[in-house]
């Protein structure tokens, strides 16, 4: 599989490729190493980038840089807990089928997980400048392509994928929101 390839399809459209991954086998092991681990590296290189190279200016302070430690493993810390969140999003995505009028089946799940994540991992790019960060709301496509995989791999109904896509969304912003606070608790504040 090619990465690159598959993320451009995903952003331009994303219901002809949910079509062609639907009949794709959903190996997890395949996914993680083929695809979140390359594009989970977008947002760990960038902010350990902007942390400790380019920095954040603060108020009556100045340019603020991470050191390089702190960067170095709140960048490590970011990636294992992206491919984590992954993977319980996808046993999430399947535990929940049922409750939205879906059919269980993991590997669809996950498929659902890893292809939906891919917005949020490119907008990892805006970590590099400070000024940029609030780019990164650009991730919440990834909303739209779950709604857009949830009625075709996991067979729930038209009316319920909207509930089931919010549920969704909020427990990822959830394990985002409890992993940046990890960094931040862990790393100081400058290190994301």
């Amino acid at each position: 599989m090619n990465a690159a390839l598959r993320a451009k399809a995903m952003l331009a459209d994303p219901a002809a490729e949910w079509a062609r991954i639907e009949k794709e086998p959903g190996d997890a092991a395949y996914l993680l190493t083929g695809y979140v681990a390359p594009l989970a590296l977008i947002p760990a290189v960038f902010g350990f980038i902007g942390a400790c190279v380019v920095g954040a200016v603060v108020p009556g302070v100045g340019s603020v840089r991470a050191p390089i430690f702190d960067g170095l493993f709140g960048a490590v810390l970011g990636y294992v807990m992206t491919c984590a969140t992954v993977l319980l999003l996808g046993l999430l995505i399947d535990a929940l089928a049922p409750t939205f009028g879906g059919r269980r089946d993991f590997d669809s799940a996950f498929k659902l997980a890893v292809y939906s994540y891919t917005p949020v991992w490119l907008s990892g790019i805006f970590l590099l400048a400070p000024g940029l960060r609030f780019l990164g709301l650009a991730g919440f496509y990834g909303a739209y392509i779950l709604w857009m995989g949830l009625p075709l791999l996991m067979k729930s109904p038209a009316p319920r994928v909207p509930t089931y896509t919010a549920v969704i969304v909020a427990c990822a912003c959830a394990l985002t929101l409890i992993t940046a606070a990890a960094q931040h608790a862990l790393f100081g504040p400058a290190a994301f």
